[in-house]
């Protein structure tokens, strides 16, 4: 069964920066989209980012030019790295993987972690 972890969440503010990390178990590198969804109280869940089995990626609007989801397919870890954040991506931080070849950052994923959160402020 899939496994997945997030950590690295945090306090910071404006302007800062964080790096996540998903650690994936059980997950093929060669098969599986992974994307980083969030989540606050008064949104419901987006998409922020995705990366597909070929390396290829992408971005919610609202953090184009500000985060970027990279993994390290030896390690089974996926990151986000958070830049120039604003309170506004403050919210609880999802790791996320599907089986699939394609995947945008809005895709259906089919495994979930338990969450990290970012709270950013200004």
């Amino acid at each position: 069964q899939v496994q997945l972890e997030e950590s690295g969440g945090g306090s910071v503010q404006a302007g800062g920066s964080l790096r996540l990390s998903c650690q994936a178990a059980r997950v093929t590198a060669s098969s599986y989209c992974m994307g980083w969804y969030r989540q606050s109280p008064e949104k419901k869940r987006e998409g922020v980012a995705s990366i597909n089995p070929y390396g290829g990626t992408s971005y919610a609007d609202s953090v184009k030019g500000r985060f970027t989801i990279s993994k390290d397919n030896a390690k089974n870890t996926l990151y986000l790295e958070m830049n120039s954040l604003k309170p506004e991506d403050s919210a609880m931080y999802y790791c996320a993987a599907v089986i699939a070849s394609l995947c945008e950052y809005d895709y259906d994923m089919d495994y979930w972690g338990k969450g990290t959160l970012v709270t950013v402020s200004s």
